[in-house]
């Protein structure tokens, strides 16, 4: 089996990560030592809870998955123990972020806080603090992976040869497309602002005369995120909010302080500041969104097919429309060329774009420009006008230099870091102490080194 090494670890954390059922399983095991890396132990615990993990997700492995996944530890411990030696290290900070991230969503899933400590039988601090072990290693084993490998480069001429001598292996390449747009939201009205002014002071009023903040976030706040949660949106940096927001979040000084109103490019929100750690801080907030009035609506189409309409007379190119009238801040500055935010290419697969501007690319050649259409921007929950263009279609084919240099390039960097952490991992298991039980060293490893 191939060893992925820009994935892997990902997987590992995932199939770390707790859940109820797996906890029990967990509880259940009678613990032992079952490898030691360094100074560093394996627990025979450690693959049950991923086993079980893995398997309540749906396993394909063809293998002994039990074994795949002591290999898995095997590899992490020794990636830590160079890490030790290295003096690689990740900051508490970064470490905390990502455990309030996780546990959020956890909390999200669950409904409550107080419904994920029954859940798991455990009271906040202490999931958060066993989330925060196995997070901090996972950075570090990220980390040290990408020392190992980071500075892979490849030249032009590496590239010509890779192709050349894979030409019988390149993969096919589904059907790809390039795609340009002009976005145009609804103006929202005055009146419709000022009302959502009124309703949030309102809420500050009632919080005021003693209603709880939560309450009304849960039956009123606009962000499905925290909603739920009463609001509450977890420990954040001040880089983790958009400017506007944190700027007034980090100014409430007091807990249980409700803030001004604050407006950001989401909508209206109120913030209730919860408590601060250094220089994080848990806040709740209920947001609102005001909506546009059918007949902005409309308005809004229209003058998006009036740009369709420029662009086709030739009065102007997409580009320069784009740039001077899309409403759309991430893709203006460059003609409204979509970048596709799984590779940072120009080009999309099918499943890759939103199924509204699919519809629009599946009867268009290149360079036609569509009507406008209604679309949903997911993050900031608004609908708006689009017009696209086709800005290009490759047909399914076999990888070629042409069409696909990026992905040939990908591929060989793939290939050498590949290379250059087999080679790693060969050297440090002669390196390092590895003791392994005789119970486990019958598994089929990848890596040949481990038993000694």
């Amino acid at each position: 089996m191939m060893f992925k090494t820009k994935s892997f670890y990902a997987g590992i954390i995932w199939a770390m990560l707790f859940v109820p059922q797996l906890l029990k399983a967990q509880s259940n095991v009678i613990d032992e030592v079952i490898a030691v890396v360094g100074d560093s132990p394996i627990l025979r615990s450690d693959v049950e809870s991923q086993y079980q993990q893995v398997m309540m997700q749906g396993s394909n492995y063809a293998g002994d998955l039990k074994c795949h996944i002591f290999e898995q530890l095997l590899l992490q411990k020794l990636l830590l123990e160079q890490a030790k030696i290295d003096s690689v290290e990740v900051s508490e900070n970064t470490v905390i972020s990502y455990v309030d991230r996780q546990i959020n969503e956890f909390i999200n899933r669950a409904g409550s806080k107080e419904k994920l400590e029954e859940w798991l039988n455990k009271p906040l601090y202490q999931i958060k603090q066993e989330q925060r072990n196995i997070i901090r290693d996972q950075l570090i084993t990220q980390q040290m992976q990408g020392n190992i490998t980071g500075d892979i480069k490849v030249t032009p001429s590496e590239i010509r040869s890779f192709y050349r001598s894979h030409s019988d292996t390149l993969p096919q390449v589904p059907a790809q497309f390039e795609v340009q747009q002009i976005t145009v939201y609804p103006q929202i009205s005055v009146e419709e602002t000022e009302a959502v002014k009124a309703r949030l002071r309102d809420f500050q009023r009632q919080v005021n005369e003693g209603r709880d903040f939560a309450t009304l976030a849960v039956l009123y706040s606009e962000d499905p995120g925290s909603a739920a949660r009463g609001g509450e949106m977890g420990y954040m940096s001040r880089a983790e909010f958009v400017p506007e927001f944190a700027q007034v979040a980090f100014n409430l000084q007091d807990k249980n302080k409700i803030s001004k109103i604050v407006e950001t490019e989401f909508g209206f929100h109120i913030i209730q500041l919860v408590d601060r750690q250094g220089d994080r801080i848990n806040a709740r907030h209920i947001l609102l969104r005001p909506k546009a009035k059918p007949e902005a609506i409309e308005e809004a189409k229209r003058r998006a097919d009036s740009l369709a309409t420029v662009i086709r007379n030739g009065d102007m190119s997409f580009e320069e429309v784009a740039l001077r009238y899309s409403m759309d801040k991430d893709t203006r500055a460059n003609g409204g060329t979509m970048v596709n935010p799984q590779n940072q290419s120009t080009k999309f697969q099918v499943q890759q774009i939103a199924a509204d501007i699919y519809r629009q690319v599946e009867k268009m050649k290149p360079n036609d420009i569509s009507n406008a259409f209604l679309m949903k921007d997911e993050r900031l929950g608004k609908d708006y006008y689009a017009i696209i263009k086709l800005k290009s279609f490759n047909e399914p084919h076999k990888a070629n230099l042409q069409d696909d240099y990026q992905l040939l390039q990908s591929l060989l960097e793939e290939e050498k870091s590949q290379d250059s952490f087999k080679k790693w991992i060969t050297k440090r298991q002669q390196e390092n102490y590895i003791s392994i039980s005789p119970n486990w060293i019958n598994c089929e490893f990848e890596f040949k080194g481990w038993v000694k």
